[in-house]
């Protein structure tokens, strides 16, 4: 496994030191270079970090610290007062998510530094790693002034499961909500957009009551995933989480699956089956699609919500209930209600609270981050080979509408681990993906490129588009030099034999046709 050094800078800031920072003498190199002396430590990245005022000394650092590592990195992180916790933790979340995509904990094992930076960088470092949002071991380089020569180890891993360590109240409740918030980040709801940062706050808040809760969303933007996050981060997170799909049932069967039945209850109901009521007791029940439901099972569903308690299908015991509903619909229900499709008192009770799921299109800058999320399950099932996706391809992606929302994105880029190799480029994307921009860089007469004047008016056609013109007609160029010799015409335009491959598929190229 890779191994990744994580650490503030200690080179410094520009500027007078403040009035309670010492002059460390010039026999101290720092606790990052003292690490780096350490024969154990051998890394093969390391990220520093750094405030804008300290980033021209930083550079100097990192130049010192090039030698002991192949990858090093200098970071800035935008935070004008490295002393404030509120400023430093809004900027450090980010940079943990960003982090955690490019060196994937499944492949990168991190050290944190804990002795460069302010008192409340270093305190923060320990609150991210004991929350689970930053996976990593803590490390400890003691003051040159307090290590003894010979000293047997001027290291030390910071590990914090020491039995009797004193407990902080605070500091334990926020270790808490910092662990439920990243099993909803990393599990639910992937997305640093405004809408989405919203959602997860809106959650968090829901997920602390025991109110019913409606989910409004399109298909495919994540309703049951929201559903098992309000579940696992409220008070009934360690009872069951029971889904039910209220629209795949006809009438009958799904008063069965709801409210269950006992034997004899109908043809075919040889024993006694318990409902998702029941399996749910203690937890929640999620129903999925709630606006299918005929008019009789909304009766019966309305007393089950108003009682709290159920009769089988067929049986005369009355059977207490403790369970949390969570409803989902992409329908308006409240358009059916005043067309009399659903009941108004069933939607009052359902409606304690409401959380709507933006669909893709509303948050299209997470678009790259949720490629990112679905190419490390794809590199999962490919054993580490991963994908790249090039910047046209990303363009395309960031213009398609998305009517299936996170799902159908999922599904594309799901599709990529089958059929690609190395690269995931414009000819490789869905014909879904590629036809609208297509047609639209296609002009009058089948012209590609921009118009003349006096020739369909002053538009010009997109960049994008005007690329794909001349990278076509290149490839072409080369194919007919080397008479459709696929090899040769990859060397000559300095590309992988799969690439150009790939590339006349999309443009509709042959090499007998080319010769």
């Amino acid at each position: 496994m890779n191994r990744l050094l994580l650490t503030w800078s200690d080179a410094g800031t520009l500027g007078p030191a403040p009035a309670h920072q010492g002059r460390r003498p010039e026999s101290d190199r720092g606790p990052v270079l003292r690490l780096l002396d350490q024969e154990e430590s051998r890394y093969d990245a390391i990220v520093v970090l750094t405030i804008p005022a300290g980033e021209t000394p930083s550079r100097a650092l990192v130049e010192r610290a090039r030698g002991r590592a192949p990858r090093v990195e200098l970071r800035v992180v935008d935070v004008d007062d490295p002393s404030d916790y509120a400023k430093l933790f809004r900027a450090l979340g980010p940079v943990s998510a960003k982090l955690k995509r490019a060196f994937p904990p499944a492949a990168w094992a991190t050290d944190v530094l804990l002795s460069a930076g302010t008192p409340q960088a270093q305190t923060l470092w320990v609150i991210l790693v004991q929350a689970g949002l930053l996976p990593a071991r803590m490390l400890q380089v003691i003051p040159a002034a307090f290590v003894p020569r010979p000293h047997p180890r001027a290291v030390r891993e910071v590990r914090l499961d020491i039995e009797g360590f004193p407990e902080i109240r605070a500091l334990r409740e926020e270790v808490v909500r910092l662990r439920a918030e990243a099993r909803t980040r990393d599990a639910v709801l992937v997305g640093e957009s405004e809408p989405m940062r919203s959602l997860r706050a809106r959650i968090a808040r829901v997920a602390a009551t025991d109110v019913p809760v409606l989910i409004l969303g399109e298909t495919g933007t994540g309703k049951e995933l929201a559903a098992r996050a309000i579940h696992e981060h409220g008070p009934r997170g360690r009872g069951p989480f029971i889904a039910e799909n209220c629209g795949v049932f006809a009438e009958g069967v799904l008063a069965s699956e709801l409210f269950g039945h006992e034997a004899g209850a109908f043809t075919g109901a040889a024993g006694r089956r318990r409902g998702v009521f029941e399996q749910a007791h203690g937890g929640t029940l999620f129903l999925d699609e709630i606006g299918e439901l005929s008019p009789r099972v909304q009766a019966s569903l309305l007393r089950v919500l108003q009682d709290g308690t159920l009769r089988r299908v067929g049986g005369e015991a009355t059977i207490e209930l403790d369970v949390r509903v969570v409803a989902a619909t992409h329908r308006d229900l409240a358009a059916m209600v005043a067309q009399g499709a659903f009941r108004e008192d069933l939607y009052y009770r359902l409606r304690g609270a409401v959380i709507e799921i933006p669909p893709l299109r509303a948050r299209a800058g997470d678009i790259e981050i949720l490629v990112d999320a679905f190419l490390d399950e794809v590199r999962a099932r490919r054993k580490g080979r991963g994908l790249k996706v090039t910047r046209e391809a990303m363009r395309r992606l960031h213009q398609h509408p998305w009517p299936g929302n996170v799902r159908e994105l999922r599904a594309e880029v799901h599709r990529w681990g089958v059929f690609c190799d190395q690269t995931v480029d414009v000819g490789d994307l869905a014909p879904e993906i590629t036809a609208a921009a297509g047609s639209a860089g296609a002009g009058a007469g089948g012209a590609v490129g921009p118009a003349e004047p006096g020739a369909g008016g002053d538009e010009v056609a997109p960049l994008a588009d005007a690329v794909a013109s001349a990278e076509r007609a290149a490839i072409g160029r080369a194919l007919r030099v080397h008479r459709g010799n696929i090899s040769r015409a990859a060397r000559a335009l300095a590309i992988d034999r799969n690439t150009l491959k790939r590339k006349m598929a999309a443009y509709g190229l042959r090499g007998d046709e080319a010769a």
